[in-house]
């Protein structure tokens, strides 16, 4: 899994900060089998998965109802699908906690927001097939003891915590001794308590790590050698869908053409054009 996700110094170096923290359901219910839109939610708050910016620079599209755009890995695979569909992608910004609610209330079609397909999830909405597979890392502050720990054993009695309604979150209860800290509601917040010393590292998936240390240098990461014990299904990447979606094997056959080296590259270009903060 680690070597999938190698990349070069120049892609690093371009590597900034997400734009925006904040995510609102627009609250429109637009439906494809009238109007011929494939309606997605996203934070566009998760980078290099997703991210608002302001213009429409390396192929972002714009967010329904504002003047802000999308870009990112998951509105490239979103962008695939839409076309595979022959309908016009419409991003829909949501709170993470919202994205769920919004796809069963029909206002969005699909979720494609770097979600784990796990076992709770399934009991209310279905999943494609994945389209990303990751690893888990510790986000943490440059120069500080946790800096080259090799295994969940060395973060004994460090103040750990993870994104909110996340598998990552629970899996801090994997570390004998850790003082987990309160779910954070996005990864911005969790870099400001990095940061400032409130916590001493947040679990985390291998690119949003990236994005994190590129863009501040205050930032690292570690990559267990003895590390975090996971399902397949908790480190793969697949879109959300309404239960008894009739499109699923349409949209299984879309993301079937998309080849592993075709989607790293993906990934390596969503790293290098994320924007800097605003």
């Amino acid at each position: 899994m680690k070597n999938r996700w190698k990349m070069t110094a120049a892609m690093f170096g371009a590597v900034a900060l997400l734009a925006g923290c904040g995510a609102e359901d627009s609250g429109e219910n637009t439906g494809t089998e009238e109007d011929g839109q494939f309606v997605v939610g996203m934070e566009a708050a998760y980078a290099p998965y997703n991210w608002t910016q302001i213009g429409e620079e390396n192929g972002a599209v714009q967010i329904e109802g504002s003047n802000e755009y999308a870009g990112g890995y998951d509105v490239e695979i979103a962008k695939r699908i839409a076309e595979g569909l022959g309908q016009e992608l419409v991003i829909v910004k949501t709170e993470w906690d919202g994205l769920v609610p919004a796809l069963q209330s029909d206002k969005i079609d699909a979720i494609i927001a770097g979600m784990s397909p796990t076992e709770d999830r399934k009991e209310t909405i279905d999943f494609s097939d994945p389209y990303l597979e990751s690893q888990l890392v510790m986000v943490v502050a440059t120069g500080s003891e946790y800096e080259n720990a090799t295994s969940l054993a060395d973060f004994s009695g460090a103040k750990v915590t993870a994104q909110l309604n996340t598998f990552h979150y629970g899996m801090i209860d994997q570390i004998e001794g850790v003082e987990k800290q309160a779910a954070m509601e996005n990864f911005s917040a969790m870099r400001v308590a990095l940061q400032s010393g409130v916590i001493d590292g947040y679990v985390s998936e291998y690119p949003e790590a990236v994005s994190a240390a590129q863009a501040n240098e205050d930032f690292t990461f570690v990559e267990f050698e003895d590390g975090f014990e996971t399902n397949p299904e908790d480190t793969t990447i697949a879109i959300g869908l309404r239960k008894g979606e009739e499109k699923i094997e349409e949209i299984n056959e879309i993301l079937s053409e998309i080849t592993e080296e075709e989607r790293q590259e993906l990934m390596d270009q969503a790293i290098a054009n994320q924007p800097s903060a605003q």
